[in-house]
């Protein structure tokens, strides 16, 4: 596991206003994701969006080839 920092700084702007973010790791960075993309589409439109991400790095069952390659 690679250890690494960010050095981001995030301005969201709002129609009631305006947001900053500083993320120092991954996890602050998905946090702040998770938040704008819930804030903008609603939580299950993000939930799908996520589960979607999920799917991407699942492992998947590898598909028997019978000899001859047939």
């Amino acid at each position: 596991m690679s250890t690494h920092s960010i050095d981001a700084d995030i301005k969201v702007k709002w129609a009631e206003g305006q947001s900053a973010y500083s993320p120092g790791t991954p996890e602050e960075l998905l946090l702040i994701a998770i938040d704008l993309l819930v804030r903008d589409n609603g939580a299950e439109a993000a939930r799908s969006f996520i589960d979607q991400v999920f799917e991407r790095y699942a492992p998947h069952a590898a598909i028997p080839i019978a000899p001859g390659g047939h």
